[in-house]
């Protein structure tokens, strides 16, 4: 397996349970909130609308937009990056390692959660919300050749088709990889689902150093790739 290969399968598993990781912890802790699963706010939204039960209605309305700041903030830069040529995935990187860390420390503040959901709380939901909506649109513009790490509904669909096709004899070496390309997320992010559960009832809001040590082993890799490829015209030239 080439190295390239090798940092890719690191890359998708890691950030899959890193999005099922923080999915599930903004879920425990704050009052059901999908912190990356935007459409699971929609439902919760429409379910309370309809049988109001007090709970956090404004604090998943509020996910929303911030979702979709996170999206636009990472967008805005990545385009920039792009723009000048420099490696814009390090810096996606230190983006959503930024705010995975402010959503820690509001969280933080925050705890003990009570019953209703207070003013940190919420900032701290706002947050959590932004870095995933970075973390989704880091996945879209610049791993797209990766399965998507957020959104697992595709990734089961996908997985399930191609082992279908190869269970019945029925598929070829592209099939075959594709099924491993997008099994290894969907593990990683039901890992990381479970995982985050139990951490947060033994760490509180202090589990999220969990990802951030993630993200700041996936700087560490894609630095070694940075330098490697800031190397190569320079090898080139001396041939």
């Amino acid at each position: 397996m080439k190295r390239s290969e090798l940092r890719h399968k690191i890359q998708n598993s890691s950030l899959g349970f890193l999005a099922g990781y923080v999915d599930t912890l903004g879920f425990v802790a704050l009052f059901g909130l999908f912190t990356a699963h935007v459409t699971g706010n929609f439902v919760l939204i429409g379910a309370e609308m309809a049988h109001p039960q007090g709970g956090p209605l404004l604090l998943k309305i509020l996910a929303f937009p911030a979702f979709i700041f996170g999206v636009v903030i990472a967008r805005l830069m990545i385009a920039a990056l792009l723009k000048y040529h420099l490696h814009a995935l390090w810096y996606a990187y230190i983006l959503q390692l930024a705010l995975l860390i402010a959503f820690m420390v509001a969280g933080i503040k925050a705890s003990p959660i009570a019953a209703e959901p207070t003013l940190m709380a919420e900032i701290a939901g706002i947050i959590g919300a932004m870095a995933m909506g970075t973390h989704s649109a880091c996945g879209r513009l610049l791993l797209s050749h990766l399965a998507p790490t957020a959104m697992m509904t595709g990734n089961v669909t996908q997985l399930v088709i191609d082992a279908v096709d190869v269970m019945r004899g029925a598929a070829d070496d592209m099939v075959k990889q594709r099924c491993i390309k997008f099994l290894w997320p969907v593990v990683a992010f039901a890992i990381g689902a479970v995982g985050a559960a139990f951490a947060y009832q033994f760490a509180g809001f202090y589990a999220l150093l969990l990802p951030i040590v993630i993200l700041l082993y996936l700087m560490y890799i894609e630095r070694g790739a940075m330098h490697k490829t800031q190397n190569m015209p320079k090898i080139v030239a001396r041939q």
